[in-house]
């Protein structure tokens, strides 16, 4: 059974518990090349201040952003591997248009991603560039699976403090908020045996 859950969840406490750790990934240049049925997306990925520059290779546009951002992260952030993409939309506000045709409207890109655990995720951007909008959605995606995978490793490791001071009231705590970001995790082996433990 797939449960979705139309905003990507415990985003606050994902926030809270990384602090000044929490990647933030905004889109600074986006270049695409297609021929042949393939598409190559450069593009520059603002890892807070830091430059990274990121390339893809793909049928479209979505899957070449796809296939970059993976290349880029999932070495480190093994969970982007086992996310799939369940849906993709792109509509336009036509109350939103400057000119009468009507094709500068602000457009919405909506992409679900379903985890390991079969949970919907549902992430969105808009703008008046469709292709702008998927590279932010595409961002938005990497950057909410990362920052979980941290989150959750980050209460692991505040935990085991907790559990060798007996601070039984933190490790009661950082169990529950642990369980909660979970749910926003997708397979990746270090989680997977964390939860044994847990269980």
């Amino acid at each position: 059974m797939t449960l979705t859950i139309h905003e990507p969840p415990h985003e606050p406490l994902i926030r809270k518990v990384l602090g000044a750790n929490y990647l933030e990934l905004k889109l600074g240049r986006l270049a695409i090349e297609e021929a042949d049925y393939t598409t190559i997306c450069k593009l520059t990925v603002m890892e807070g201040d830091q430059p990274v520059e990121v390339e893809g290779k793909g049928v479209g546009v979505v899957d070449a952003l796809f296939h970059g951002m993976l290349e880029r992260y999932a070495r480190e952030y093994q969970s982007l591997k086992s996310i799939e993409l369940k849906g993709f939309h792109v509509g336009a506000d036509l109350e939103t248009k400057k000119a009468a045709p009507g094709v500068d409207a602000v457009g919405r890109v909506t992409l679900d991603i379903m985890n390991s655990e079969g949970r919907r995720f549902t992430f969105s951007d808009q703008s008046r560039s469709v292709t702008i909008s998927m590279a932010r959605a595409v961002l938005k995606i990497t950057q909410y699976f990362v920052n979980a995978e941290r989150a959750f490793l980050t209460l692991h490791n505040a935990r085991r403090d907790a559990l060798a001071r007996n601070r039984e009231d933190l490790v009661s705590r950082y169990t529950a908020e642990m369980a909660l970001v979970v749910e926003s995790t997708s397979y990746a082996e270090v989680i997977s045996n964390i939860r044994k433990e847990l269980a």
